[in-house]
């Protein structure tokens, strides 16, 4: 049994854009997240995953990291944002319903201004299916950033 509480615990994301099925693993700098390709899968094209949705799927890996830290410390999960993806590389144009994946985010550095690099992968059993270095924002109060915006 895991020792990890159901991903949504984790994450801010609801409904149909929480992408991730479940944290496998988290510490003070990686995190492990697991997501089952299905045939309602959002984003599925023509019946197939295009690998770009990954990018999404790396991310969300970072939230749960995030909220899996802010759970360790009492405090409530944030929201956060994705600022950009470096080095994006897919070894697949596309992934099928019934592909299991694995899902690793490794914090490079975060700031305490909320700034954070990732270097992340993405693995269908043991063959590496993609790889990434995401650039993150959460800020203190994510909806006040947001209201600031408009």
């Amino acid at each position: 049994m895991s020792q990890f509480l159901p991903i949504e615990q984790y994450l801010p994301h609801r409904g149909a854009m929480r992408l991730l099925d479940d944290l496998l693993d988290a510490d003070d700098d990686h995190a492990v997240a697991a997501v089952r390709i299905r045939h309602d899968t959002p984003f599925l094209e023509n019946g197939v995953l295009p690998t770009w949705v990954i990018v999404e799927y790396m991310a969300q890996t970072i939230a749960a990291w995030a909220g899996f830290q802010a759970r360790q410390r009492a405090q409530p999960v944030k929201i956060g944002f994705l600022l950009g993806t470096r080095r994006f590389e897919a070894m697949r144009p596309a992934l099928t319903p019934g592909a299991h994946l694995r899902i690793e985010a490794r914090c490079e550095f975060k700031t305490d201004a909320g700034l954070g690099m990732f270097s992340c992968t993405a693995w269908e059993e043991d063959t590496l299916i993609a790889q990434a270095q995401l650039s993150v924002f959460e800020p203190e109060d994510g909806t006040a950033f947001v209201q600031s915006k408009q």
